[in-house]
């Protein structure tokens, strides 16, 4: 220990008469430890990390294929909660948004309806009253309670204790609130806060009453706690049994899934389930979001790598300049292993500072991550505060960091001369021979041309995302959102109020066109339908043409929309329930069910429910549920022939879109001040679907301007180092009679081969690992020549500014002077 503190203090004193070198080493490792510990907190909240609740080890969520979802009806919830012998219990749950009424005026907020085990099977307690339970629920409608989210108590009720037992209203429904949750419990979806929870037994009054005619004779019309073919939960989990494996418990359910099958041909097609982690990664944004963030990670892994090359080198040159000190200590007695232990010691010291302040630096950011809003309609909030695990990374990356770049002067020290030196002088002479710094700027070059090749491929390919084809023209045109079942409107109501609206938006100054439905393309959700050819007499799910999206739209939509319809009409308003079915399709689904355009107009498919459609409209090809998407059939019904109670305006203006939605506003509310409505313009709109390619590019990018930081200070330390050890021969040159190329091409012409070289590696590098970015960021392509021609400009400029200063140093060398001085 007495020579461990010896050590620390002489590291201390050396580091303090080096300040520049000192400064630059903490702040360079400070930089990649702070960037790998933000990327790591972000993939251990979402992949890595389970669900805050008791015993997460043992639970999972039901995933179905070929579906790929985890989507489910609740008749089939229930039959697989009591015929499965695997689980303690299966949960289920389903997001909505209600109208929130606690007397003043009524609120847009996010509910999530949950079976009545929810909380005794993922073993809550709450934060204050009571949670609902299976015992509270005794039919549709019976359980009209309100447990709120802890957040929600906070910001709405002033954590007022009383608020347990006030009635409020939720779509003008009278609800007891009769507790709150605790609060690390924000619901089963990570990056998902609802405001509160309700029992699923109250699914009516969230959609408003089941009337008019649907997907089903209007005889036949079941509720969605009897419909086998509306999956509408969003998803269902459990605990396993204690000595029950995964594997068990899927072959458990894949029985049952067969019985459903055999028993409800017409509603249940052959899937299989299996067991996923309910974690971002297992229930909802799947391969894309671990893809994406492995790549991340790999990423921030090169930056640290390229700070350690950086670092590296520098205690290179640093020993080659103490080469003098060392063979003194070695002639004075001083073991090799005592110096190289005071070199680790000096390493690991700069790495602990710098790791910590990069740490430090971390946590502001994180904390700021935690509780920033990205899409201001939707409660998500990416909890990625640091955690235990976060900080042992961070502790091993700063001391495997040390340990990196102190071992490279290594073999300099153990092949030190004590005679030669004191003799010779310094040993950090030039030669031809590639040299260990040479290597691992190489290799650093090469890091950050990875990384600027990445960067660049996703700047480009969101910029191609945004100017994209859409099949509808997202410009000048606003989005209004809002459900009639949050004003308490039903039946024959709900179609008046909704003409009402229409015609009274319809005057505001600007609007050049205004229709409604009950979604959009490239919107919050996509709903599909089975169709059969017109033909087809067993209508049984086996038997379908294809599963088009599906969208209920008023008159006058497609002018709205800006979506060129291709031939025939659009719908009127004489498309009602006495009339025929009416459907607009497009080109994909002409193609699928018809065989082409040309021989779908006045043609007819079929419904689930037997209806015969006919095709009256070809609408231009879109996109519908991504922008990556490859073309899919889609079909628009007349909404007044499907009627519901969701509804989204879309409004084609020419006015400034924030006066246009200030008169929306003011228009909704004189109609009716208590129906919340949100309102934005029709690209905000998309930012849910852009998020993930914007967030890409933004990460990429910060990663490509930290590399081309490191590349540009290896660079220099390099080229400075070389001009400063040269200055004697390129003296004697200049004054034989050198041309200035040829000073320059002696001075520097080695680290501009490292970088030529290290820059061809490095974007040969980048293309290959760019092709993960298409995932993510939609036609990004690392073939495009833009982002080949703009990396290797990058390089250029790097490389002239970083040795800009060094190449100026060495043209303006006075030989007379210098060899005087020598």
């Amino acid at each position: 220990m007495g020579t461990l503190l010896q050590d620390l203090r002489f590291a201390l004193r050396v580091l303090r008469k080096s300040p520049g070198f000192t400064i630059s080493a903490v702040l360079t490792l400070a930089l990649a430890i702070g960037a790998n510990a933000v990327v790591f907190s972000v993939m251990n909240a979402f992949i890595l990390r389970p669900l805050n609740v008791p015993e997460p080890e043992s639970l999972y969520g039901l995933w179905r294929s070929p579906d790929n979802d985890m989507g489910e009806s609740y008749a089939d919830y229930v039959d697989l909660r009591q015929r499965n012998r695997s689980f303690d219990d299966l949960v289920a749950y389903n997001l909505a948004i209600a109208g929130l009424d606690t007397g003043g005026e009524p609120a847009r907020t996010w509910i999530e309806e949950a079976t009545g085990n929810y909380f005794d099977e993922l073993r809550i307690r709450p934060f204050l009253g009571r949670f609902f339970h299976a015992s509270d629920e005794h039919g549709p409608g019976s359980a009209p309670y309100l447990v709120l989210t802890y957040a929600f108590w906070h910001t709405h009720f002033h954590d007022d204790p009383s608020v347990v037992g006030r009635i409020v209203l939720v779509n003008k429904h009278p609800y007891t609130i009769i507790g709150v949750a605790p609060p690390e419990f924000h619901g089963t979806l990570l990056f998902f806060h609802p405001d509160s929870f309700a029992p699923i037994v109250q699914h009516q009054d969230f959609l408003g009453a089941y009337s008019g005619p649907g997907l089903k004779p209007s005889a036949e019309q079941l509720s969605p706690f009897e419909d086998r073919g509306d999956r509408w939960l969003f998803m269902s989990m459990g605990h396993l049994k204690p000595g029950v494996t995964p594997a068990q418990a899927s072959a458990d359910l894949n029985a049952i899934g067969a019985y459903l099958e055999k028993t409800y041909p017409k509603d249940d097609r052959k899937v299989t389930f299996t067991l996923a982690r309910p974690s971002l990664y297992g229930d909802y944004l799947g391969q894309p979001v671990r893809a994406f963030m492995t790549g991340l990670m790999l990423l921030s892994t090169l930056i640290l790598l390229a700070a350690c090359a950086n670092l590296g080198s520098l205690f290179a040159a640093r020993a080659a300049d103490r080469s003098r000190e060392l063979a003194l200590r070695l002639a004075l007695g001083s073991t090799r292993t005592r110096m190289l232990r005071q070199l680790f010691t000096e390493a690991v010291l700069i790495s602990l500072v710098g790791g910590t302040l990069g740490l430090l630096g971390s946590i502001p950011l994180l904390r700021w991550l935690s509780v920033w809003q990205p899409i201001a309609r939707w409660p998500i909030q990416l909890a990625v505060t640091p955690d235990a695990h976060v900080y042992a990374l961070a502790l091993l990356l700063t001391i495997a960091s040390g340990f990196l770049f102190g071992a490279v002067p290594v073999r300099q020290v153990l092949r030190t001369s004590p005679y030669e030196v004191v003799k010779l002088g310094s040993t950090g002479t030039v030669g031809r021979r590639i040299s260990i710094r040479e290597l691992l700027l190489g290799v650093q070059v090469a890091i950050c041309a990875v990384l600027i090749t990445s960067s660049l491929v996703a700047v480009r390919g969101l910029a191609r995302s945004l100017h994209n084809d859409f099949g509808f023209e997202p410009h000048n045109n606003m989005l209004a959102d809002t459900d009639l079942t949050m004003a308490g409107y039903r039946g024959e109501q709900v179609l008046t109020m909704q003409k009402h609206i229409v015609e009274t938006l319809a005057g505001i100054p600007g609007v050049e066109a205004i229709a409604f439905g009950d979604n959009v393309p490239l919107g919050d959700g996509s709903s599909d339908s089975n169709v059969f050819r017109d033909d087809t007499a067993d209508l049984r799910p086996a038997n379908a043409a294809d599963d088009p999206f599906m969208y209920k739209v008023s008159p006058d939509y497609f002018r709205a929309a800006g979506t060129t319809l291709l031939a025939g009409r659009e719908f009127t308003w004489h498309d009602d329930p006495n009339s025929p079915r009416v459907a607009v399709v497009n080109p994909e689904f002409a193609r699928r069910i018809f065989g082409s355009s040309d021989k779908a107009m006045g043609r007819y498919f079929k419904m689930p429910d037997g209806s015969r459609v006919q095709v009256v409209g070809i609408a231009e090809q879109g996109k519908y549920s991504s922008i990556n998407e490859t073309p899919h059939a889609a079909m628009f019904l007349s909404i007044l022939q499907w009627p519901g109670t969701q509804m989204l305006l879309v409004v084609r203006h020419h006015r400034d879109p924030l006066q246009v939605a200030a008169a929306m506003r003011a228009a909704f509310h004189q109609l009716d001040a208590g129906l919340p409505v949100f309102i934005e313009p029709r690209f905000q709109q998309m930012d849910v679907l852009l998020f993930g390619p914007r967030m890409a590019t933004i990460s990429l990018a910060v990663l490509g301007v930290m590399g081309a930081m490191l590349a540009i200070t290896g660079i220099f330390g390099m080229a400075a180092y070389s001009v400063s050890k040269r200055l004697r021969e390129l003296g004697i040159r200049i004054a034989l009679g050198a041309q200035r190329r040829e000073v320059l091409h002696a001075a520097l012409g080695r680290a501009f081969k490292l970088l030529a070289l290290g820059s061809t590696a490095g974007l040969i590098l980048g293309i290959l690992a760019s092709r993960v970015l298409a995932l993510i960021v939609y036609q990004a392509t690392p073939r495009d020549p833009l982002v080949l021609a703009g990396a290797a400009l990058t390089m250029l400029l790097m490389g002239m500014l970083a040795t800009w200063i060094p190449a100026r140093r060495a043209m303006n060398i006075d030989p007379v002077r210098l060899l005087r001085d020598e």
